[in-house]
C-alpha cells in the first residue's frame, strides 16, 4: 500500500459505501496489491490496469468468497477514494 494512503481510512470509506465486511475488503486490497506489483509499466512508466483482468485475478484467489459484483464494487470505491485524494486517475 502506498505510504500516502491510510489503509484503515480507505477500508472504512469502502465499507461505508459498499457495506462489505472490512476483512473481505482488506483481502481484496491485498490481492490487488499483488496484481499491481506484477504489472508491467508502459513506455511512460504508467501501469494500465484492466478492471476485468484485476477482478478475475482477485476472484481466482482461494480465500476470496465474494461475488464478482462485490469485488468490482470494492475496487470501484477504492478508485473513487484515490481520485478524491488526487492519487489516481483514469487513462484515456
Amino acid at each position: 500500500m502506498n505510504d500516502r494512503i491510510n489503509e484503515a481510512e480507505l477500508i472504512r470509506y469502502i465499507a461505508g459505501k459498499t457495506k462489505a465486511d472490512p476483512k473481505q475488503i482488506a483481502l481484496v486490497l491485498k490481492h490487488e496489491q499483488r496484481f499491481l506489483e506484477e504489472a508491467k509499466p508502459g513506455r511512460k512508466g504508467e501501469v494500465d490496469i484492466d478492471l476485468d483482468d484485476l477482478v478475475d485475478y482477485v476472484l481466482s484467489r482461494r480465500d476470496v468468497t465474494l461475488t464478482e459484483p462485490a469485488v468490482e464494487d470494492i475496487l470501484e470505491r477504492e478508485m473513487d477514494y484515490l481520485m478524491d485524494k488526487g492519487l489516481a486517475g483514469y487513462l484515456d
